[in-house]
């Protein structure tokens, strides 16, 4: 059945049930009320309330239905749905069996259309979620998810999961509301999360609970950054002295490791974009290849002079292309301080020997970096720098992102390069005193009026940088200003950008939070002034 069918049978079953729908801006403020984050981008509902059956079945439909994907999704899901109810599956299902009770909501209906399991960027992340109670004069009953791809299909069985909530005196799981209709789709197709490896190293556990909290928040690209100039814990088969730049041999990641970080992230539909900075933020490398350094007291930016340089980036981009299946690779190239350059003797001959300046060196070294990603069928992304010193001359696939200046990306745009939003004033989780809503009014497309240039801005990314940041407090650094920053990413312009946002977000943002603490996410209260702080006194999680 064709998604606009399936819509117009919707309607007229709202119609028949005459059902009191309101508008997709105005959340009900009615007591437990089932918020959403991030907004979709159309629903409606009503006045009804539904039981959910601790023995939801799961049907499937279309070409793409029966994936694993889906299957594993909706098994991690109803564990977060019924985590209240004891024995689901077993006595309830018996009960059920029995008649001793009713339930108005006994299956969920998947239709996904395409049998591609494909995760690249751009994927179609849209779905249609419709929830009715069954009776003699509804025509579409239960509860169904239809998207074109699985991760569409992931993102319905997100919103369908908090439409559901445990109601404590009837200890049975309820949707408030109904009927609820949703048409949703992102507004960017990248929606990212930056963590740094390297400052501090984050076990393999941590990196996936950061990872499955943001399948919540609906963001689609962790974002990697796995090497700095501390330390290099990523194993490199083609040069397996490199993470001798580890910072203990107790902090590193086996490519078995990598390999798991990328499947888990593919069945929660998030990629995982790599970095690799070069050439500078690399002093690690030579702690294994001493070679890498122009000198001893010269440690970066890397030796631009030698080919053994290349060889061994283009070694380990050749072992991560073994790995990480998406088409955007990061190299970096951002705060490369080229002074010690002029006085390093065979850096100085050589710069000379090509009437090279350092800055024409840096240029050099950042171009032949790019050809080498794109050599192994990557795009290259490279930080803002590389655009504003030598822009002209990158690679015309370059991905630019922003985090220096405000107005990079109307720049890089309008010279036809995409671009990543990710600026430090408002986007830097590590910035502690930014509150959330100065991340929720930051706009990437400020000042981009063209249509056709505001479709270069693929998206933007928040970055958990980890000079300040290790296990310990990652996850309440992260959560729940990443949210803020999720939806604006997610949901319409003109939904996130009128209105009173103390009146239309901040309570679902309380809400979010507190989902996020129920699922085992340790995000930090939402109104502190200074990010992860913990509660000044007693209080309501909704109210912090």
């Amino acid at each position: 059945m064709s998604p606009n069918l399936l819509s117009l049978l919707f309607l007229l079953m709202i119609f028949i049930s005459l059902s009191i729908t309101s508008s997709l801006s105005t959340p009900s403020p009615a007591d437990s009320p089932p918020y959403l984050w991030p907004l979709p981008a159309e629903f409606s509902f009503g006045n009804e309330t539904l039981s959910v059956d601790p023995a939801l079945t799961l049907s499937v439909a279309g070409n793409g239905g029966g994936s694993p994907i889906v299957r594993a999704a909706f098994d991690r899901y109803m564990g977060i749905i019924f985590k209240h109810a004891s024995g689901r599956g077993s006595l309830l299902a018996r009960i059920r069996f029995l008649r001793m009770v009713e339930y108005d909501i006994t299956s969920l209906k998947i239709v996904v259309h395409s049998d591609s399991e494909e995760l690249q960027l751009g994927v179609d992340e849209s779905y249609t979620l419709m929830v009715s109670k069954k009776n003699e004069q509804s025509i579409v009953g239960a509860a169904t998810i239809e998207a074109n791809t699985v991760y569409g299909a992931l993102r319905g069985l997100e919103t369908f999961s908090q439409l559901c909530a445990f109601d404590y005196l009837t200890k049975s799981v309820q949707i408030y509301k109904a009927p609820w209709y949703i048409q949703d789709k992102p507004r960017f197709g990248y929606r990212g999360l930056l963590i740094d490896t390297s400052r501090h190293f984050l076990p393999i556990d941590v990196i996936k609970q950061i990872i499955e909290s943001m399948s919540f928040a609906k963001l689609n690209v962790l974002h990697w950054h796995i090497v700095d100039e501390q330390s290099f814990p990523f194993e490199t088969p083609t040069y397996p002295n490199l993470w001798k730049g580890a910072y203990s041999r107790w902090e590193r990641y086996t490519v078995e490791d990598a390999s798991e970080i990328v499947r888990f992230a593919k069945m929660r539909g998030i990629n995982v974009m790599a970095e690799v900075d070069v050439p500078g933020h690399a002093e690690s490398w030579g702690t294994g290849y001493p070679d890498l350094w122009p000198s001893l007291s010269c440690r970066e930016p890397l030796d631009v002079t030698k080919n053994f340089t290349f060889d061994v980036i283009s070694g380990i981009l050749a072992d991560m292309r073994k790995i990480f299946p998406f088409e955007l690779f990061h190299l970096g190239g951002d705060e490369v301080n080229t002074d010690c350059w002029k006085n390093t003797t065979h850096v100085k001959e050589w710069l000379q020997g090509r009437n090279f300046t350092t800055k024409d060196a840096y240029k050099y070294f950042v171009l032949r970096a790019q050809q080498i990603a794109i050599s192994k069928n990557w795009t290259p992304v490279n930080w803002e720098e590389t655009f504003s010193s030598f822009g002209k001359d990158l690679d015309p696939r370059t991905v630019i992102q922003n985090w220096l200046v405000s107005d990079i990306c109307q720049k890089a745009v309008a010279k036809g390069f995409r671009c990543i939003f990710s600026n430090q004033g408002y986007w830097y989780l590590d910035h502690l005193d930014v509150p959330w809503d100065k991340v929720y009014n930051t706009e990437p497309l400020n000042g981009i009026e063209d249509p056709s240039l505001q479709k270069l801005v693929i998206g933007g990314e928040v970055c958990m940088w980890g000079e300040t940041a290790d296990t310990s407090v990652v996850l309440q650094t992260i959560w729940p200003r990443a949210a803020a920053a999720a939806e604006r990413m997610w949901s319409t312009r003109e939904a996130v950008s009128k209105g009173n946002i103390t009146l239309t977000a901040l309570p679902r943002l309380h809400y979010f939070r507190c989902l996020l603490n129920n699922r085992g996410v340790p995000a930090a209260p939402v109104d502190n002034f200074y990010a992860r702080r913990p509660p000044s006194g007693p209080g309501s999680c909704y109210a912090q």
